[in-house]
């Protein structure tokens, strides 16, 4: 007689457990299997001690960073030990079988050795606790009702129940192991496309464009094969999803036209290797060098540390400054006007001199100073000269030599000149002219040292 109410089916599974328990474990010939379970793990214990240092050195080889080796030495090397006491298991029960003992108790305690490797593995991959938790308890859950024998049962109901999609009739066990294997197939292309991405990185005969480039790609084509994967897995003919993804592209297309520009936009920079990580570039008013160059847009970090995300769009339609863009060196150029009757030539040595003194300027190419001209109120000079670490600042360097120039002119009694107007005044009364020369003088803080003679 089936049971009918809540208790009376609660009783039922009760009851049920404790025949299973007592008729199926606490036997005497799978009591006996005990101490080949507890030998088994004593001896995969010894093993995974001994192997430990061999372990460690084969991480340590196949880690690419410090930070990569840090992880697998933290996640990966604990796993050594469920994974040596499943095999050890495994093979204490194929040996059972080999000669007719019972191995059920064995067969339970590979249930939960795999169980134990599982959320283990789980753990160390997931940096969320919530979905480690989430997944120690599905897969806790699952152990028991394959130990208890609930599992063939419940999930030949599921197969049972059975639903029309595309035509086609697919039941909910199927839905569920797609979805199941569509969530792992995913995450293992995430992570696997990381660690390719990390590898790539330190492949130097690759342009640091490319290394971004196939990083990328590695990734979208194992996410690419662990959809189409998940939906064989459910029996969904591909055929059967074209309308569907036409009607998504066209939404796609008009719904999210920034988003898609900024991602084919990402591509081109990618391509045409205008941009790469490193580079120094200036762009709306922004300088910095390149930290990072994601699908949507390029991560600019500044001097003081702020970083700026600008989408790939903007890149590829302003205009960019590229500081370093075919290599590390770039001239600066400082613009100075000294007086009138200043010895043009001196004046020419001492801006020479000063950007020799500082150390980020170049020895070759030396500074060149070159008189560009003669203004209304003195003679235009500039000072030309190359650095070759634009990544620490191209404003800095140019107040350096400015000030070195500075002092020198003071030392030598060089005049920056102030403007200098002839005002012209005419007298009302008697109608003359009357000449007299006023100086529209800066003010105090922009005026230079001394005051030379204007025209």
């Amino acid at each position: 007689m089936e049971p009918t109410s809540l208790s009376e089916k609660v009783g039922f599974w009760v009851n049920r457990l404790d025949r299973f328990v007592s008729g199926e474990i606490l036997t005497p010939a799978h009591l006996a299997q005990a101490p080949a379970i507890m030998v088994t793990l004593l001896a995969a214990s010894i093993i995974a001690r001994v192997a430990e240092p061999l372990l460690r050195r084969l991480l340590a080889g196949v880690a690419v960073d410090r930070m990569q080796e840090e992880f697998y030495l933290n996640n990966i090397l604990p796993l050594s030990l469920p994974a040596i006491w499943t095999i050890g298991l495994w093979c204490t029960s194929v040996a059972a079988d080999r000669f007719g003992w019972p191995n059920d108790l064995v067969i339970i305690a590979i249930k939960l050795a795999v169980a134990w490797l599982i959320i283990r593995f789980a753990s160390a991959m997931l940096n969320s606790a919530i979905l480690g938790r989430i997944v120690a308890i599905l897969v806790w859950t699952l152990a028991a009702l394959s130990i208890v024998g609930v599992l063939e049962p419940l999930l030949g109901e599921l197969e049972a129940i059975r639903f029309t999609l595309g035509g086609q009739r697919v039941s909910v066990l199927a839905v569920l192991e797609g979805l199941l294997t569509m969530v792992i197939l995913m995450w293992l292309s995430i992570v696997i496309g990381r660690f390719v991405a990390r590898r790539i990185e330190n492949v130097t005969e690759l342009t640091p464009s490319a290394r971004v480039l196939f990083g990328k790609v590695s990734t979208i084509v194992l996410i690419s094969i662990a959809f189409v994967l998940s939906l064989g897995v459910v029996g969904i003919d591909l055929t059967a999803l074209a309308v569907f993804t036409g009607a998504v592209g066209v939404g796609v297309g008009f719904g999210l036209q920034k988003s898609v520009a900024n991602l084919f936009a990402g591509i081109i920079l990618l391509l045409d290797k205008s941009i790469k990580p490193g580079d120094i570039i200036e762009v709306g008013g922004t300088y910095g060098w390149v930290s990072a160059l994601g699908a949507r847009y390029v991560e600019v970090e500044t001097r003081d540390g702020t970083q700026f995300l600008i989408p790939n769009e903007d890149i590829i339609t302003q205009r960019v400054f590229n500081w370093t863009h075919q290599h590390d060196q770039v001239r600066l150029k400082v613009r100075v006007r000294v007086a009138y009757g200043t010895d043009l030539r001196q004046a020419l040595k001492l801006m020479r001199e000063a950007g020799g003194r500082q150390t980020r300027v170049l020895k070759v190419p030396a500074p060149n100073p070159v008189l560009l001209g003669f203004g209304e109120n003195g003679a235009d000079l500039e000072l030309r000269f190359w650095i070759a670490d634009v990544q620490n600042g191209v404003h800095n360097i140019s107040s350096d030599v400015m000030l070195a120039i500075w002092d020198l002119f003071c030392e030598h009694g060089i005049q920056v000149p102030l403007p200098q107007r002839v005002v012209r005044m005419i007298d009302r009364e008697t109608g003359t002219p009357e000449d007299q020369a006023t100086a529209a003088t800066r003010p105090p803080s922009e005026a230079a040292p001394g005051q030379g003679s204007g025209s």
